[in-house]
């Protein structure tokens, strides 16, 4: 018989050409990150990664979508919390040279549980889909 790790589920807010590379990875793993982006940043409240993508990512990007997905907790027990703002705005720092070892240990694949799109009549962000 054997024992089920124990895992811990995370969000990430992310974009759509972001969500396109998960895609192509087929759910399982996380793009590597680009020259200027030295850190990947999941979060640990559903609630903080629903404000980024709502009100970052889709007035950036055209659309925002939070992802869940699960990873064993013993692995991500050496990446400290970081409060990055109130009590709930917690976040993981990855280094981005660790992004394929972080990815071997998801469970299961990432998932979107939120998508949120410009609402009509919002100036200048204009119309997706």
């Amino acid at each position: 018989m054997t024992s089920r790790q124990a895992t811990t589920t995370l969000w990430r807010p992310t974009g759509p050409k972001e969500l396109d590379l998960v895609r192509e990875l087929n759910w399982r793993a996380w793009p590597p990150r680009l020259p200027d982006q030295p850190i990947f940043y999941p979060v640990l409240n559903e609630d903080y990664a629903i404000r980024i993508a709502r009100d970052w990512n889709v007035k950036h990007n055209g659309a925002g979508f939070v992802t869940r997905f699960d990873v064993e907790s013993e692995f991500l027990s050496r990446y400290p919390i970081q409060q990055a703002g109130g009590q709930t705005i917690l976040e993981l720092w990855v280094p981005a040279e660790e992004l394929d070892d972080f990815n071997a240990h998801i469970v299961g694949e990432i998932q979107v549980v939120h998508e949120f799109r410009p609402a009509a009549g919002d100036c200048g962000s204009g119309r997706v889909g």
